[in-house]
């Protein structure tokens, strides 16, 4: 049994389990943050002569208790009348947080291992408890609590719980406002799920893209879990146990952000919110805050912005009594709709808005292609992963100053500009025009393509594509794959396409043999360095020539 009092002694919460089957939703809590304690302590009863399990000093760090008393029983006392053995207090043991200090992050090897096996299943503690204690000052190893020497209930009563609470939560307040003097960006714990149907590979790229995508938010990823799972949990992806240690892990680095490598569910952001107490995004999310920053023209602040709204609205559900739904029938009708209702209206609203502003950046586009094809000027759009150096390559062909960095989803906003090339068959200067594309990237959120059909269309209605690959990142096969699904989805084929590897002068001989083998009508060119402009524009007229008079 676990009863929870708070600071006045008032019990607020009675129990019947282990600490961790009792254990109050982090949200829950009265107070919750890093630079202090809940102000509940629980006092929780174990039939064996134990110290606190790891399990239960797990959740005691979740809820950030003031304290856990641990009260062991001998099994055997006085017979109630009518029955009902009662045992008497043998030993009680008094846990409590410590301030981390300059210690390094804690490992969560051993915890880990116990909390995969009860991923979807209750914990056995007693698998997990220490049958001993040798010193009077315990902290288990790698984990930032202290365990009191066994005493009896006597010298526990005489503790002063105020003064240690009050102290310890000096500590931490210290500790935590020293923490927050360089806090300009969001420190961000990472949980990347591999599934069956995944390749080691795979998770690992997706694991360094995410990481990317949350650096070029401006988030700093402090620690990485990863779990392997047959298939994703219903309710939280990850499954119990390793909620417990993710939300551990989160506060012993002093994380405000949970970022999964995979799309999530409203239900599944809810959940994973209420246990583990900060908040938590997904991979979509990640994308959108990148737009929504690297938007600078009207049109992309547009598009992003319908994104955006078209992502939050399904997760409107759920924030609170505030938000609820009201009852139908008699008896149950309120004073009027629910803020929930309004808002969902309002977003609706904004977003047929939205959509009929695309529609008519549809037609501006539509005909300024049609004026080009008037005047007989092809077209080429360059397409690629993003950070594949799309930018920098249109700004070297055409002395453009567009902005180029090397980040994901640098610039977003379409970009066309004339380039005089010599022609395929006569060598007379031929004027073409060459559109910068946004970026690709795996498994594009729905959101952003039917946000950014209006871009995208620069694609389909070129004459020609020029697709860049990174040939020096490490998975450029991979993200050739991703373009390609993502050229062949598009409800118009887009027309021929001249591959051209970038970046040659930052790898290694047996990639660039590798690639030529692969891809032998490729062109290799470093945008940076300006190798390889020549054949490149030759290769890009005979590119147009194909595409407007194939035999």
């Amino acid at each position: 049994m676990c009863t929870y009092i708070n600071r006045r002694g008032q019990v607020i919460r009675v129990g019947v389990g282990s600490p961790r089957q009792t254990q109050i939703a982090p949200l829950e809590l009265p107070r919750y943050g890093g630079g202090r304690l809940s102000g509940i302590r629980c006092i929780a009863t174990h039939l064996k002569p134990e110290i606190p399990s790891e399990a239960a000093l797990t959740a005691m760090a979740i809820q950030r208790l003031d304290a856990l008393v641990w009260l062991t029983l001998t099994g055997g006392g006085f017979q109630r009348r009518g029955g009902g053995a009662t045992g008497y207090i043998k030993e009680t043991y008094l846990a409590h947080l410590i301030p981390q200090g300059d210690q390094p992050n804690f490992e969560f090897s051993v915890l880990s291992a116990k909390l995969e096996q009860a991923s979807t299943d209750e914990i056995e503690e007693s698998s997990i408890q220490e049958s001993s204690i040798e010193n009077s000052s315990i902290k288990t190893q790698n984990f930032p609590w202290k365990i009191s020497e066994p005493l009896s209930l006597d010298e526990l009563a005489n503790q002063d719980f105020l003064d240690l609470v009050e102290g310890l939560e000096a500590e931490f307040e210290a500790e935590f406002v020293a923490g927050e003097v360089d806090a300009d960006q969001d420190k961000v714990l990472l949980v990347g799920v591999m599934t069956q149907h995944m390749t080691l590979l795979d998770f690992e790229d997706g694991l360094a893209e995410i990481t990317r995508l949350v650096e070029s938010a401006g988030g700093q990823v402090l620690q990485t879990v990863r779990q392997k799972r047959s298939r994703p949990h219903p309710q939280t992806v990850v499954g119990e146990g390793k909620v417990q240690e993710i939300s551990l892990t989160a506060q012993t680095v002093s994380a405000n952000l949970v970022v999964f490598d995979r799309d999530l569910t409203p239900a599944q952001i809810r959940n994973l919110e209420t246990q583990i107490g900060i908040r938590v995004v997904d991979r979509t999310e990640v994308i959108l805050d990148i737009f929504a920053q690297r938007a600078r023209s009207s049109e992309g602040k547009l598009q992003v912005e319908l994104a955006q709204l078209e992502y939050n609205l399904p997760r409107l559900t759920g924030r609170g009594q505030a938000m609820s739904r009201q009852g139908g029938g008699i008896g149950t009708r309120g004073p009027g709709e629910t803020k929930l209702e309004t808002e969902r209206r309002t977003i609706a609203k904004r977003i047929s808005r939205l959509q009929q502003e695309v529609n008519q950046l549809l037609a501006h586009r539509f005909r300024l292609r049609q004026n080009r094809h008037h005047h007989d000027v092809p077209s080429v759009a360059i397409v690629g992963y993003t950070n594949a150096g799309k930018s920098t390559l249109l700004n070297l062909l055409t002395n453009s100053e567009v902005y180029a960095a090397d980040q994901l989803f640098a610039t977003l906003d379409p970009t066309t500009r004339r380039l005089t090339i010599p022609g395929a068959l006569s060598g007379e200067p031929l004027s073409i025009v060459l559109t910068d594309t946004v970026g690709f990237i795996r498994e594009l959120p729905p959101s952003l393509i039917d946000a950014f059909r209006a871009t995208l269309e620069e694609v389909t209605d070129a004459d020609a594509l020029l697709h860049l690959v990174d040939l020096s990142h490490p998975a450029w096969q991979s993200q050739i794959r991703s373009v390609m699904n993502i050229l062949t989805d598009m409800p118009v084929t887009p027309g021929p396409a001249l591959v051209a590897f970038n970046k040659i002068d930052a790898v290694d001989g047996d990639t660039l043999a590798l690639a030529r083998e692969e891809f032998p009508q490729a062109v290799f060119i470093s945008a940076a360095k300006g190798l390889g402009m020549e054949t490149l524009r030759d290769r890009l007229a005979q590119l147009i020539q194909y595409a407007l008079y194939p035999r």
